[in-house]
This record gives C-alpha cells, structure tokens and sequence, in this order.
C-alpha cells in the first residue's frame, strides 16, 4: 500500500496512454479529466508535427528535443500540401542524409546519420494554394528545435572559422555561438584585452538557440570574441567573432549616379555608374530606365558591392550598378536613370548623355 503512489507517479512511456490500465480504480477521476483537458488544448494549436517512434507509435513534439548525434530521425507533418523548414546549410550542401517526401495525406522528412551541425529548427506548415499564389496556413504549423548532442563538438559547427557580426544601434545583435548540449555551461570573451564579458541576463544574454544577444549594442562592444562552452569535461572553444560597429542613418537608399562622359560621339564606348552607400547586411536592388530601353537597344548591366572600413571598427557597404553601352548611337542619346531600392524605400536618380 506504501509504495502504490510512487508506482501510480512512474513516468509514461511514449504510446503508453494507448493501454488501459487493467485496474480502473486506481486512476483518479480528475486525473482523467486533467487528461482530456490537455489532450483538447493541444489540438486547438493544431501542430500538425509528430515524431515517428519505434514500432509504428507517434509522439507530438515539445518546443525543445536532444538526440545523441549519429542518430536518424523521422518526422511526419499533416496535409496534402506541405513546406519544411530546416538548418539552411543542408540545402547549401545538397546533403544526401536529408530527404522529403509528400504522399497523400502527409508530408515525410528523414535526417540520416545525424551530426552536431545539424541542430537548429525543424518546422512545417500547410500552405493554401489559391491558382499560382500560395500562402502560409497559420492555423496549421508545427516547429521543434532539435539538440543533436556530441561530446566532441559542444558548439554547432560552422564552415567558416571567423565570422563578422554586425553592431546597430537601434537592433538586437547576435553573436550565433549555439550549443548541442541545452545544458552546457557557456560564457562569453573578449580577446584583447583578455577577459570574460560580464553576462546580466537583460542587458546581454544567452539563449542556447541563437547564442550571445546584445540587446543594446554599442561602440564599446566592438572587437574579437568567442564563446567557451563547458559540459562534463575539458571545455572548448568557439570560433571568433568580429564584432563591426554600424552607423549608417536609415532610410531609402543614399544614391548618387554619375557618367564617363556627359558628350559622347558616335562608336563610343559610355558607362554610367549608379553607387549606393548602406548598412554592411542591407541588400540593395537596382532598376534602369534608358533611351533605347523601348527598341531593345542592348547595353550590358553589372551590380556588385564591397565593403569599406570608415574609420576604428565602422563599415559601410558600396553598392554599384553599372550601365555600359559600348557602342554609342543616336538612339541612345537622352536620360539613364537608377532606381535603387533597399527595405526602407527607393531613391532614383539621372543624368544625360548628348551627342558631341
């Protein structure tokens, strides 16, 4: 009789709630109905992603999973019409060990052989196709975020060996030193002047998921760091990080267009440049307007940037498109204009080219 409640609290196993107990009695009323309550809330949320287990059973997933590396997994979505998000470098190098499969009423994805690198999110939603256009169903997702646990390896492991991060004043910044290991004890270095970062927990914190967050960066936080992990037994290193301080004002792209020659004579050769001066990791697209656009006179367009040190640790990216037009000709006399666009916005600008 003693040991009846300490037997009654033993933990389920997955599938277990599929047997009925053999002595009814046993199960409180209220239990049973606390049961049902959890059981109706979790379909409300509609997560439409399960884990396949062992002999056929499935398990709905938590926010968090950890798996020892070198295992497979299979995960199933709901619906007839499904997209899969997973770690990014996956796709990059088109990974065999990753493959997807839609049948009829759901969506398979298997990870073979897992490794340390891939930790990160795993998620699925339905999507509702209407003709060509498709958008996410927001009633019908499913997410988890899967620890692949490796004694060898307590930080994610990266392609590069040194990685830039941005600093912007008016966001959070991220230094991405993520673990395999929830548990994994992780504090944060700078490596000149040698020193451990002072971590408060608002201010500056860790999140196992992305890593270090600045909440507030400042200039002060600029210069090399890495993170040391530490989880039963000799603790290990990251990567380094640049930390770039970033002070570019916000708004529609800062544009300026200029020309190898405001005259040009027949046969010339003329190019107009169109330079945008932005954020190091804001994207910058350009359009072109020109006189022989209607014709089809063809020109030869090239976009490329770079980016440039302003001064101690400020950087800003040159953005340039290039307009060539290697052999001049009456038609092509008149105004080029840029239209350059960034998420803020557009700014356009010209100029004209006459004929000597």
């Amino acid at each position: 009789v003693i040991g009846q409640p300490a037997k009654s609290k033993r933990p389920k196993e997955p599938g277990e709630n599929k047997i009925k107990p053999v002595n009814k009695k046993v199960k409180p009323k209220n239990a049973k109905m606390k049961e049902r309550e959890s059981v109706d809330s979790s379909l409300k949320s509609q997560s439409i992603l399960t884990q396949v287990m062992d002999k056929g059973h499935f398990q709905k997933l938590a926010a968090t999973l950890s798996l020892a590396a070198g295992q497979s997994i299979e995960l199933r979505c709901k619906g007839s019409n499904v997209t899969w998000s997973y770690p990014s470098y996956l796709d990059t190098f088109k990974d065999s060990r990753l493959s997807i499969k839609q049948l009829d009423r759901h969506s398979q994805l298997i990870l073979a052989n897992s490794t340390a690198a891939d930790t990160g999110e795993y998620s699925c939603w339905l999507q509702l196709c209407n003709g060509n256009k498709c958008k996410k169903d927001e009633t019908k997702t499913g997410s988890t975020y899967i620890f692949f646990t490796d004694k060898e390896e307590l930080f994610v492991p990266t392609p590069s060996y040194f990685e830039i991060v941005y600093l912007n004043p008016d966001k959070p910044a991220v230094i991405p030193c993520r673990v395999t290991t929830p548990s994994a004890k992780v504090t944060l270095h700078r490596e000149f002047p040698a020193e451990e970062i002072e971590t408060d927990g608002t201010d500056i914190f860790y999140d196992a998921k992305k890593g270090f967050v600045f909440q507030h960066p400042t200039s002060d936080h600029k210069g090399i760091v890495y993170c040391k992990a530490e989880s039963q037994g000799a603790p290990q290193i990251s990567i380094k990080y640049h930390l770039l301080y970033v002070e570019v004002p916000k708004g529609p792209p800062s544009t300026t267009i200029a020309v190898s020659s405001g005259r040009a004579g027949l046969s010339d050769g003329v190019h107009v440049v169109c330079t945008v001066l932005g954020e190091p990791d804001v994207d910058v697209s350009f359009r072109w307007q020109y006189p022989g656009q209607e014709s089809g006179r063809p020109v030869i367009i090239q976009n490329f940037w770079r980016l440039i040190n302003r001064g101690i640790g400020h950087t800003t990216r040159i953005s340039k498109s290039v307009l060539l037009v290697e052999d001049f000709e009456d038609t092509d006399v008149g105004n080029y204009v840029c239209i350059a666009q960034n998420l803020q916005g557009e700014t356009t600008v010209a100029t004209k080219v006459e004929l000597k």
